[in-house]
C-alpha cells in the first residue's frame, strides 16, 4: 500500500525535493567579460557546481522585477538601495538580505553562509558561501549601489 500523507495539503520536504531534481545545466559564462563563453557560435554547457554558481552570477546580475522574461522571485533588489538614505549598517544588513533572497530563488540551493558586505565608495563587494545539492560554493560579486 502506498504511504499516505494525513496533511495532503503540504508540499514533500526540500530533502525530498533536491533529491529528484535533475542534474543542473546551464551555459558557461566568462566572469570576467560577463558573457556567454561559445565554440564556433554554440554555448559551451557546464553542470552541477559550475551551473549553480553561473546560475547565482546572473541572478544577482539581473534587476529583479525589471524583466518580464523572468520569474518575479529571480534576480537581486539591491539596485532599489541606490539614492536611498540609509544609514551605512542599514543598508549593509538590506544587502545582506537581499543576497540572500536572490540565491535561495534557486530550488539547488539549500543555504546561503557567509555573507560580507564591503564598501568602497559606490561599490560593495559581497562575499557569500552557497550550500548547494553538489556541495559548498564560494562567490565574490561586485555590486554598485550608491
Amino acid at each position: 500500500m502506498a504511504e499516505q500523507n494525513i496533511f495532503p495539503y503540504l508540499q514533500p520536504t526540500a530533502a525530498t525535493a533536491a533529491a529528484e531534481l535533475p542534474v543542473m545545466r546551464e551555459v558557461a559564462w566568462d566572469f570576467d567579460k560577463d558573457a556567454p563563453i561559445l565554440r564556433g557560435g554554440v554555448p559551451v554547457m557546464v553542470e552541477r557546481e559550475q551551473a549553480v554558481l553561473v546560475w547565482a552570477w546572473n541572478a544577482l546580475h539581473t534587476e529583479r522585477f525589471r524583466w518580464a522574461c523572468f520569474s518575479p522571485a529571480y534576480g537581486n533588489e539591491t539596485p532599489a538601495l541606490i539614492g536611498q538614505t540609509y544609514q551605512p549598517e542599514t543598508k549593509r544588513a538590506e544587502v545582506q538580505r537581499y543576497i540572500e533572497e536572490c540565491l535561495m530563488a534557486c530550488p539547488y540551493i539549500k543555504a546561503v553562509s557567509g555573507v560580507t558586505v564591503e564598501t568602497a565608495g559606490d561599490m560593495l563587494l559581497v562575499t557569500a558561501g552557497i550550500v548547494s545539492v553538489y556541495g559548498e560554493i564560494k562567490m565574490e560579486v561586485e555590486q554598485i549601489v550608491g
